[in-house]
């Protein structure tokens, strides 16, 4: 019968169940033994050949391998690579023309092209949009006022006593002194000004110089003053003066400061080593130890379009300029007999005295009555680009990066010294690392190269350039390795985080000096070792004291046996570093080896070659600073003062007694940190003679375990100078976020350990101290459990 429309779709099914199969025992135990195979087969897959496959290929980025280019090969590349010809050659070019900040982009992009044809292919020029100001006028006059009469008033009928040059001379043996284009002195960050006034002389122009006057009943307020640049940062003696109500400062190269019998004895350049008497110190005045960078933007980078902030509590209000001792004698004569003299004052007034010879008395003033400095500076401020160049060679590990830098850009025609005796050993540093990469030489790490622009005005271009990468930086930065005036003499000097401190003795002992007296000796045997303590003063201080990035600094300097170094003078030149700096360009090659070794030990090794116990020892003798501060304030642990006030209040000494108990406490808390150190680098040595040997293909697991070590010990080394950072930064300056290293308050240059507890002590104020004393014990507790194995 055909369908209708009541027929079901789906025939009825039926209701009874199909009679049901018993499988066999041997059915059974064979699907059991598929299932179990098959697992196991996979198993094996996943845990046995896909790891033998890719963790040993995983491994090869750090342990060594035979059929790679070695470490070995790089070290001879890098020691043998610098040639003086080519440091020579660089050093020319470098200082053959004016390259102030802002105005050096023809040379930024020389340098790029430079990089590239090395084998940095990754090269970029990289632009800022900062606050720079550029010389305009300048007018520096003794004048006598008439003894009666309405003209009294009148400035224009007012003797010349003097009119300082404010130049520095033309040498017909030294080119670039006499370009048309040379720059004039001036200070950078300078305010425009046009002031009369008397003026004392303010000896070094130190927080404690100011006090002794203070205490000497000498008038500063409506004055100008008169400094010799030395001991504190140039920024800080006009600052100082212009909170005493100071009207304008006159800063001078004082020639009793360069001290040692050679200088002298010596013929003044350029017939001989000794200080050309025309030459002038140019320099910023910016208050380098509240905070570097552009002062418009501290704290974000400066980009184009950004909000830009009043620049007042970070560079002066207050006119000044620079001059030599040449334009100073006079001035310093006519003070002859007015105001003390350095014997009624104290010892520190009467050292190197040097233009004694030549009728000064050194006493402090005031001028009298009559008798009046008129100080004119012009200046032209604007916004304006500058450029860094970067050039990055890619390592194996994105997350690890380190950082070379050095700056550009000089106060003058020439800088052969300053800065560009670094430029010249970055070059061959390159070069040498381009040669190895031609090689097939890949780098572990990321190493990133950068030419900074607008560091003679604060550190600018590496300042906003860490301002806008910050957070990639506290991610993957590894160390930050700062040359600067590569070289100005024979004397091998380093600041760095004591992290770095074993790394730099073993490079420079691998590098033979040029100083072969006893033979065959190295860098490190003529050396002897001795590191300072990072402060400020170069384009280390945005990685170590803002960011937290372990840093060393490293130069050739020039020391009392040597020719007088011409810093910041047109006198930094190609022709007096051929002649006296370093003829022949042997330290230049010696200080280009010590980099090239020092980033490639960094770069290259398996474990990040810092030692955590160093860091221990140093905090223990950080405390202890603290401790004798709190004891006897000691001169050289003092920080608001540059010399320690000797009146103790009983008071005060009641004050120090209770923080010495509390500062009990942190001292226990890094005595700990060393212990665990201890046991952290023991780790770490064994982890590196392990990655040195490798394991057989087979062992897997043990390879696998040896790269989680090596990781996770790497990121404890890459973040452990991060935990010394507070957020909220030091007390009055919080750009500064470390709260071991920064510039002293009132020295700008020198490093200040704990420096926020330190000037709560020197300030006598308790509270403060027992807040930073819980401050810095929390951040070493928090770094000691960042080395402790789990």
């Amino acid at each position: 019968m055909a369908p209708d429309d009541r027929t079901p779709l789906l025939g009825a099914s039926s209701t009874a169940q199909p009679a049901q199969q018993q499988r066999s025992p041997a059915a059974v135990r064979r699907r059991f033994a598929y299932i179990a195979a098959s697992s196991l087969a996979i198993a094996f897959v996943v845990f046995v050949l896909i790891p033998a496959a890719v963790i040993p290929h995983l491994l090869d980025d750090l342990v060594p391998s035979h059929g790679k280019f070695q470490y070995a090969e790089l070290e001879d590349v890098l020691l043998n690579s610098p040639s003086t010809d080519k440091l020579s050659e660089w050093s020319k070019y470098y200082t053959s023309g004016p390259h102030l900040a802002g105005t050096n982009l023809s040379q930024a992009v020389w340098t790029q092209e430079k990089w590239k044809e090395f084998g940095i292919e990754d090269s970029t020029v990289v632009p800022y949009d900062v606050y720079l100001n550029y010389p305009l006028g300048h007018r520096l006059a003794l004048l006598e006022k008439p003894s009666s009469g309405h003209s009294q008033e009148d400035e224009a009928t007012w003797k010349v006593k003097f009119e300082a040059s404010l130049e520095e001379d033309v040498l017909e043996e030294d080119p670039t002194t006499g370009v048309p284009n040379r720059i004039p002195t001036f200070h950078g960050y300078s305010a425009n000004g046009n002031v009369t006034a008397r003026y004392v002389y303010v000896n070094y122009g130190t927080y404690q110089d100011f006090e002794d006057l203070i205490k000497a009943n000498v008038s500063l307020e409506g004055n100008i003053a008169i400094a010799r640049y030395g001991h504190v940062f140039r920024g800080l003696k006009i600052k100082r003066a212009q909170e005493l109500g100071m009207v304008g400062a006159v800063l001078y190269t004082e020639p009793g400061d360069d001290g040692g019998p050679l200088h002298d004895m010596a013929e003044n350049y350029p017939d001989g080593p000794g200080r050309n008497p025309s030459s002038v110190q140019r320099g910023s005045a910016q208050f380098l130890s509240m905070g570097p960078g552009d002062p418009t933007t501290p704290g974000y980078p400066s980009k184009p379009g950004v909000p830009r902030l009043p620049t007042d509590a970070n560079i002066p209000q207050i006119p000044s300029i620079p001059i030599s001792y040449v334009d100073a004698l006079p001035i310093l004569k006519a003070l002859n007999g007015y105001g003390p003299s350095p014997k009624d004052l104290n010892e520190h007034w009467e050292a190197n005295l040097g233009l004694g010879a030549r009728g000064v008395h050194y006493n402090a003033g005031p001028s009298p009555e009559g008798l009046v400095l008129k100080l004119v500076n012009e200046q032209d401020y604007k916004i304006t680009p500058i450029w860094n160049v970067i050039g990055i060679i890619n390592g194996t590990l994105s997350d690890e990066v380190i950082v070379v830098g050095n700056h550009r850009d000089a106060w003058i025609v020439g800088g052969a010294g300053d800065p560009n005796s670094g430029s010249a050993a970055i070059m061959e540093v390159i070069r040498g690392f381009g040669q190895a990469l031609s090689k097939g030489w890949k780098p572990l790490r990321t190493i990133v190269f950068a030419s900074w622009d607008g560091e003679e005005y604060g550190l600018v271009g590496s300042t906003e350039w860490v301002e806008e990468y910050i957070p990639w930086l506290s991610d993957a930065n590894v160390a930050y390795v700062n040359i600067d005036v590569g070289c100005s003499g024979p004397k091998f000097v380093a600041s760095a985080s004591p992290l770095l401190n074993d790394l730099i003795l073993e490079v420079t002992s691998k590098v033979q000096s040029p100083n072969q007296t006893v033979e065959g000796q190295s860098v490190r045997d003529v050396w002897g070792g001795h590191i300072s303590t990072m402060g400020s003063g170069s384009d280390f201080t945005a990685f170590q004291d803002y960011a937290g990035i372990s840093s060393i600094d490293i130069a050739f300097t020039a020391d009392d046996s040597s020719a007088v170094y011409q810093y910041h003078s047109n006198y930094d030149s190609y022709h007096w570093m051929e002649t006296y700096g370093d003829p022949g360009w042997h330290y230049h090659a010696a200080v280009s080896k010590v980099l090239g070794l020092f980033v490639a030990k960094l770069a290259h090794a398996p474990l990040v070659p810092f030692r955590t116990t160093d860091y221990g020892k140093a905090l223990i003798g950080y405390v202890q600073q603290i401790d004798d501060l709190l004891e006897a304030v000691p001169a050289d642990s003092a920080t608001v003062r540059f010399r320690p006030t000797p009146d103790i209040s009983e008071a005060t000494t009641s004050h120090r007694q209770f923080l010495r108990h509390r500062l009990k406490k942190m001292q226990g808390s890094a005595h700990r940190f060393l212990k665990v150190a201890k046991v952290f680098d023991e780790h770490v040595d064994v982890l590196r003679e392990r990655a040195a040997h490798g394991y057989g293909w087979l062992r897997w697991c043990a390879r696998l375990k040896l790269y989680l070590g090596v990781r996770k010990a790497n990121f404890a080394m890459k973040l452990l100078d991060r935990k010394f950072l507070y957020a909220p930064g030091l007390t009055g300056r919080n750009w500064f976020k470390h709260v071991i290293f920064a510039p002293g308050l009132w020295t700008g240059y020198a490093g200040a350990v704990f420096p926020s507890l330190a000037e709560a002590i020197d300030g006598e104020d308790k509270q403060e101290a027992l807040r930073w004393i819980r401050i810095i014990d929390d951040r070493i507790i928090q770094a000691t459990k960042s080395l402790e194995l789990n």
